[in-house]
């Protein structure tokens, strides 16, 4: 079984990355960008065969290690 994390930073915390990002599409001709967010994506493959027990362990590993939960958000997804 897999499971995908999708880590962002939370709504209202400074994205650098995500700026520079935009500054640099713009000076690429992309003039439309107002706004970037850059974020992460884990995949992980996991030896559990039942989904809810899967991604309640994905949970426990993203609030121990994978996501900083102060500044960043997650979603899990088994796949």
């Amino acid at each position: 079984m897999k499971a995908r994390v999708h880590v962002m930073l939370k709504d209202g915390v400074l994205d650098p990355q995500g700026e520079a990002v935009r500054h640099a599409l713009g000076h690429l001709g992309f003039l439309g960008v107002e706004g970037v967010r850059q974020g992460k994506v884990i995949e992980l493959d996991l030896a559990a065969t039942d989904a809810a027990s899967a991604e309640a362990e994905v949970q426990k590993m993203c609030d121990k290690l994978l996501a900083n939960t102060v500044i960043e958000k997650y979603t899990v997804e088994i796949v």
